[in-house]
């Protein structure tokens, strides 16, 4: 199994360079795919390819990618330096990223719900959506976070090795915040 590298972004260099819509699908992409050239990066995410370079440049100005060799010597493919990343101080560009994580979330949600019908039948049956109007304390709703997180880190993309034949990249994304007692 890969080894897992999860890091803790509080630099605010970092996180503005994430909180770009263009950057954070390219170290989502290169996550979960591997190593890619800025040509394979804009295929992935609709971009140019001297966009994704600018965009990837930028990434490892604050060290989350990295120019890695490549066999023929002439192509440049770039990999990440994490396997996933957060952000535990809420700070403004905190808040940023996580506005635009969610922002990606719902885009993703909608893009595969208006190609549903072209998916197949098994992977229909596999997908999900629920949402719960839960009661709880703070102290619970962190043991909860906790759980799943123990639950989902062994499917994660960049370190699960040996996956099934049939298995696919999977978007999972999980948001849980207090809501205001007034909308009861």
């Amino acid at each position: 199994m890969a080894q897992e590298h999860r890091r803790q972004i509080t630099e605010p260099e970092a996180l503005d360079a994430l909180a770009h819509p263009i950057r954070l699908e390219l170290i989502n992409f290169l996550m979960a795919s591997g190593p890619a050239t800025a040509s394979v990066c804009a295929r992935a995410v609709g971009d140019t390819p001297s966009n994704c370079s600018y965009h990837l440049r930028r990434l490892a100005k604050v060290g989350l990618v990295e120019e890695t060799a490549s066999s023929d010597g002439r192509e440049r493919p770039w990999r990440a330096l994490v396997t996933g990343f957060d952000t535990p101080d809420r700070t403004p560009g905190g808040d940023r990223l996580i506005a635009m994580s969610v922002q990606r979330d719902q885009q993703l949600a909608r893009d595969y719900l208006a190609k549903r019908d072209q998916v197949d039948e098994v992977w229909k049956q596999a997908d999900g959506y629920a949402t719960y109007t839960l009661r709880m304390s703070p102290a619970e709703l962190t043991a909860l976070g906790e759980a799943l997180d123990a639950l989902i880190r062994p499917y994660i993309a960049a370190t699960r090795d040996g996956a099934p034949a049939d298995s696919a990249l999977v978007h999972l994304g999980v948001h849980a915040f207090p809501m205001s007692e007034e909308r009861g």
